[in-house]
């Protein structure tokens, strides 16, 4: 039994639907389809999910903004018409939106995430009423009836083990079964919905539920590549990466499969197939539990932005017993998670997420860094990137850290900081914002030379 997920993109419109429609006929085994929000049709075009944060933000106590209202129910109608549907499809929808409206309105995270499942929730139940009149047995599920029971925490919905029981159960169900991503149900009986990549998530906890042989991950691309198209032309294409590597390269940027998506398949070893709904034909890439290595060291470079590091400075802090529990637990007293934390005797520096550090936050960690952990020295650098090179058989390969310094180098990047983990899995570098494509550029020619368009 195979889980396949389809992204935005793959159900934004009536072509789009149909092309679905022949990938999950092609397979007998794809028995439960996971479907995102109709995302862009064009360029220029607007994501469901995005008309419905619109629609959201304009509800008052007691009206909402018409045109946003329509603007939800002209994408599911055009889908509805195009691929002839009943039209009483439409009067389900809209009966569905003015329903979470009335249910939530006294509360904005609440209605937020009610209104973004939407999107999933009743393209669910278009996808199944479309390959029912294909004449395919299929049938909706909803996350509540899939078991789907998350913890009640607006956005950041996370799974809870007992569900897992739950969902095995829906293999006793004959036929297609049609479940929308990114949330969940909580004990309060509350629509929650997962953080980013949410409907990825979704399919990995139905595919990890269901023990499924495979978890297929329908988007736009033919394969996950070594590198951003956006900053290389043509880079190499990956047949095959471990969940490691898929991990540490999500983490970094690789926006095809987000990394916490990853976690409910990697138990059970579950692989996981990245391929095109536009060319179901194209091999795709695979992550899985472990792979050949075929002599390559690195198969990945990824880099992400919104960077900032609280750097201090205090003599003989090697010395103090507790100092970096006591800074740790500044920034979890005052909610601020970290990233990385690289140290020498007498200074360490602390890396997060610069969008934390909002509405006051950073001068409460600083003044409570200062006063509680008497420092000689503290200040905030601003606009980092962190670019990582990734691969399995980097820790048996002499001279890829001198390899990297030498490509940034040439690139005339200044690095930041050096991080390696003891997996020695990947080796992340700390670089202005400025400087980070020449430098994602400079690496990828220094590791993978004369190599454009080939497949690792």
């Amino acid at each position: 039994m195979k889980v396949v997920k389809f992204g935005g993109s793959s159900v934004a419109s009536a072509t789009q639907y149909k092309k679905v429609a022949s990938i999950i006929a092609a397979d007998p085994e794809r028995k439960a389809v996971i479907v995102s929000a109709p995302g862009k049709r064009h360029a220029e075009d607007t994501k469901t999910t995005d008309l419905l944060i619109r629609l959201a933000d304009s509800v008052g106590e007691r009206d909402f903004n018409e045109e946003a209202f329509q603007g939800v129910l002209a994408r599911y109608r055009d889908i509805v018409e195009e691929l002839e549907l009943d039209s009483s499809l439409m009067t389900e929808v809209e009966g569905h939106l003015h329903e979470v409206i009335s249910m939530y309105r006294q509360s904005k995270d609440r209605l937020l995430d009610g209104l973004k499942a939407s999107g999933e929730d009743l393209n669910a139940k278009v996808m199944t009423a479309y390959l029912q009149s294909l004449g395919r047995k299929a049938t909706y599920i909803s996350p509540k009836k899939a078991g789907m029971i998350v913890t009640d925490e607006p956005g950041n919905a996370q799974i809870l083990p007992e569900a897992y029981p739950e969902i095995a159960k829906l293999r006793d169900i004959e036929g297609i079964l049609v479940i929308p991503g990114f949330f969940g149900y909580s004990y309060e009986g509350n629509i929650v919905t997962f953080p980013r990549g949410g409907s990825d998530i979704t399919g990995s906890i139905i595919a990890a539920g269901l023990d499924a042989t495979e978890y297929e991950n329908f988007t736009d691309v033919d394969s996950i590549y070594c590198v951003s198209p956006k900053m290389v032309d043509k880079p190499r294409e990956l047949k095959e990466l471990t969940y490691r590597e898929m991990r540490e390269l999500a983490y970094s940027g690789f926006s095809v499969f987000h990394d916490e998506a990853l976690q409910p398949v990697v138990h059970k070893k579950i692989p996981v197939c990245v391929k095109n709904t536009n060319r179901p034909e194209a091999r795709g890439t695979r992550i899985v539990a472990s792979r050949e290595l075929d002599g390559r060291p690195v198969i990945g470079i990824a880099s992400d932005e919104g960077f900032c590091s609280i750097n201090m400075t205090k003599y003989l802090m090697n010395r103090e017993l507790g100092f970096g529990r006591k800074l740790l637990a500044i920034l979890e007293d005052e909610g601020v998670s970290y990233e990385h934390t690289p140290s020498g005797i007498d200074n360490m520096s602390v890396i997060v997420r610069s969008h934390q550090l909002y509405n006051g936050q950073e001068a409460r960690v600083l003044n409570r860094i200062r006063e509680e952990l008497q420092v000689d020295e503290l200040y905030v650098e601003r606009d980092l990137a962190m670019i990582m090179v990734v691969g399995e058989g980097m820790n048996q390969t002499i001279g890829i850290a001198s390899k990297a310094t030498q490509a940034l180098a040439q690139a005339g990047a200044n690095i930041k900081m050096i991080n390696q983990g003891s997996s020695e899995v990947s080796m992340m570098f700390g670089v202005n914002v400025e400087d980070v494509e020449r430098a994602v550029q400079s690496l990828y020619h220094i590791y993978f030379p004369a190599e454009v368009g080939q497949e690792a």
